[in-house]
């Protein structure tokens, strides 16, 4: 099936751009962890992003550039401030405390329980759909992502490895619950999330003893963090919104290969059997990914809400002719109940239960 024709797109794009980025941030976190406190960094990076963002925001409403995005709401508040607890907050010092604790390989390979967090979270707590191709095409990136991250077995397993997999137990959460806002203004929530989630570890840091590093360090730090957890989450939202949390999820699992590829290019690594193997596995999880077609009769349950759409089958509602907005717009429009077939992901429209699975 061809990406533009099937309905991975736009969604499968913005989830692999998302993880790109994210992976990308990793090798250039590395070129400035030597100069930098680890705790710190986390922070500044998470400033980076949200005060990169912050400037979008800002510009665009400056220059009269209104995006059709929802605006968050004050429904939102008590989900958004979820997600910057558990994913902006608790993930990271978790993530720290870990650290100081566990073995850099125990660590690594203790990280890609995010992506199994996160998925078995969106299937088991969310009830997303999954099938056996679907399942299979997940497990494959996954077992790429830990094949990467394998440095001769875990060793020294203990508080500090209950810590890590806490961390990545809290950042599942934060996916998941980053859903409920996918609606809303992606840039907004990142902003935010980039804005809080870093003045807490910043502080955290500083009060630990850490010493602020040069200005040009400052600035590169700020860069990765915006391109690489702003941009990120902004384009990871987008993906939340149209595949649902699970595929996005393992999409995004996607990130430590793109992280190890741009490694052999900064640092001169060798091409390993591991890296082979892993891009492998990947590839066969993201074809059945790309190639998943899921359709069956379906019921819409009526429902008012608000998010960037166009008049296409799920939205045939009218407007004054005084007031006709142009395409793509956003406003609280209601749903009437509608039962329908065609294929679909578990997006904003599609949240139906599978009880056959």
């Amino acid at each position: 099936m061809a990406l533009s024709r099937s309905v991975a797109w736009p969604g499968a794009p913005m989830a692999l751009a998302s993880a790109a980025l994210f992976g990308a941030s990793t090798p250039l976190a590395k070129l400035l962890v030597g100069h930098v406190d680890p705790w710190l960094l986390a922070g500044l990076l998470y400033l980076g992003s949200g005060i990169g963002l912050g400037i979008v925001h800002l510009g665009r409403r400056l220059l009269g550039i209104d995006p059709p995005e929802a605006p968050l709401r004050r429904g939102d508040l008590p989900w958004l401030a979820a997600v910057v607890l558990a994913g902006g907050v608790v993930g990271p010092v978790l993530l720290m405390v870990g650290l100081t604790r566990t073995p850099a390989s125990s660590a690594a390979l203790l990280l890609n329980l995010e992506g199994l967090a996160t998925m078995g979270i969106a299937w088991l707590a969310f009830h997303e759909n999954v099938d056996r191709r679907l399942l299979l095409g997940a497990l494959a990136i996954l077992a790429g992502a830990l094949l990467l991250s394998w440095q001769g077995g875990p060793e020294g397993v203990g508080w500090g490895a209950l810590a890590v997999a806490g961390a990545c137990l809290a950042w599942g959460i934060d996916n998941n619950l980053t859903r409920r806002l996918s609606s809303a203004d992606p840039v907004q929530i990142a902003m935010t999330k980039g804005l809080v989630a870093g003045s807490v570890n910043l502080v955290l840091a500083l009060s630990q003893g850490a010493a602020l590093p040069s200005v040009g360090v400052t600035a590169a730090t700020a860069v990765v963090g915006f391109f690489g957890y702003g941009l990120s989450l902004v384009l990871f939202v987008l993906g939340l919104r149209h595949l649902g949390t699970a595929r996005t999820g393992a999409y995004f699992s996607m990130a430590p290969f793109i992280g190890a590829i741009l490694a052999l290019m900064l640092f001169d690594e060798p091409l390993t059997w591991r890296l082979m193997v892993a891009a492998v596995l990947m590839g066969i999880g993201l074809y059945l990914h790309l190639v998943e077609h899921h359709e069956h009769e379906h019921a819409h349950e009526e429902m008012v809400h608000e998010h960037v759409h166009v008049h296409d089958e799920h939205h045939q509602h009218d407007h004054a002719p005084s007031t006709s907005p142009g395409e793509p717009h956003s406003h609280a429009h209601r749903h009437t109940p509608v039962v329908h077939r065609h294929p679909h992901y578990p997006d904003l429209h599609h949240r139906h239960s599978h009880p056959e699975s």
